[in-house]
């Protein structure tokens, strides 16, 4: 994934992210016991990324034709 997202990738990153994502909610569908040792270990690999809940409040107000786009983190947009 690392090396998709280093040439620029983005199907193949999506790609993977989205396998893998599969492969950890039926791992964790199938080990509900282990949630607290996986997150013990995404805390290690990422410590500035912590337990904290976390409040995103946004407003935005549009009028006419135009439109608002917000997000709490990341957000892709494609139009055409």
């Amino acid at each position: 994934m690392l090396t998709a997202r280093n040439n620029g990738d983005e199907l193949t990153e999506q790609e993977l992210r989205d396998a893998w994502t599969g492969r950890v909610r039926r791992l964790l569908t199938e080990r509900p016991d282990i949630a607290s040792d996986l997150r013990r270990i995404l805390v290690e690999l990422a410590p500035e990324v912590d337990d904290a809940p976390r409040t995103v409040r946004m407003r935005a107000e549009a009028s006419g034709s135009g439109r608002v786009y917000q997000a709490g983190r990341d957000q892709h947009i494609n139009e055409r």
